[in-house]
């Protein structure tokens, strides 16, 4: 049975790292605000390229040969994967729910017999894949030195992307992220870059209207197609900060309410240690008196 003394150590030890949890929390909260801002901004930019896209595929002229990023290379042997997550930890769920859905991809595509070459962005997500993936692994990207996300450091990842297919190096590349939902809810996303995927966009809506382009479809298309997929890197990297502080909220809030709900047990444990210390001591003492 642990003493007094151990007893009062453990509230203490609990009570701090109740304070630290507390504080990451209101941290997270505050940080929380300008993400979510951030990636509400980027959604609409970045779903009227899509439907611009959209609208210039649909005007290629049939038989065309469009750009090679919009209708691929005509091959789907080597895919790259690019996994976005966070730099650090302590929020929950978010890091191993994005590196699930990559895992089950990966493990899908083995299974067909294609090649795989991942791209981790964020040391999270590399330090879960390199444990069974190590070989796969061709690039990191750290972003700890960043401390607001711009779309200079997306452009850098985008340009790094469309190098490597003109390259030759992969067929067919997917972004990974965590898109935002509400503080308790982010939702795991695998979204394919390249070739684009642009045909849903021109069902209905702006995207459905009839345009006339000059110059054409085929040179537009090879100007904004490259700027697209940075636009949509930086979204998920968006996404992914606003997911990642309102994961780390609801986490840090868990564990403020756990450790309350410790410092309340380990305190009626006290009491009762304490009480019956007592009890024994009087007991003693009256059996003494008696025996004299």
């Amino acid at each position: 049975m642990a003493s007094l003394k151990d007893l009062r150590n453990r509230i203490a030890s609990v009570k701090a790292t109740q304070k630290i949890t507390k504080a990451m929390q209101m941290v997270a909260a505050a940080k929380l605000r300008r993400a979510q801002s951030a990636a509400e901004a980027a959604r609409p930019y970045a779903e009227r390229m899509e439907a611009v896209l959209a609208n210039l595929a649909g005007g290629v002229a049939p038989g065309a040969q469009g750009p090679a990023l919009l209708s691929g290379n005509g091959k789907d042997q080597t895919h790259l994967l690019v996994v976005c997550t966070a730099e650090r930890g302590l929020c929950g769920a978010f890091n191993s729910s994005i590196v699930r859905l990559a895992r089950e991809h990966i493990y899908r595509l083995q299974q067909q017999g294609k090649t795989v070459k991942i791209i981790c962005v964020g040391k999270k997500g590399y330090d879960q894949l390199r444990r069974q993936f190590d070989a796969l692994i061709v690039e990191t990207v750290d972003l700890r030195g960043v401390r607001q996300l711009a779309f200079g450091d997306a452009d850098a990842i985008g340009r790094k992307i469309i190098g490597m297919f003109e390259a030759g190096q992969f067929d067919v590349a997917t972004l990974f992220f965590s898109r935002f939902k509400s503080v308790i809810s982010q939702i795991p996303t695998a979204q394919q870059l390249i070739p684009a995927q642009v045909a849903g966009a021109a069902s209905g809506g702006a995207a459905a209207t009839s345009y006339d382009y000059e110059p054409e479809e085929g040179e537009i298309l090879s100007q904004l197609l490259p700027r697209n997929i940075s636009v949509q890197v930086f979204r998920a990297l968006l996404e992914n900060a606003a997911s990642e502080q309102g994961a780390r909220m609801s986490a840090m809030d868990n564990a403020t309410r756990n450790a309350g709900d410790m410092i309340r047990k380990q305190t009626l444990t006290y009491n009762r240690t304490r009480q019956a210390m007592i009890t024994k001591e009087l007991i003693e003492i009256i059996s003494g008196a008696e025996a004299l």
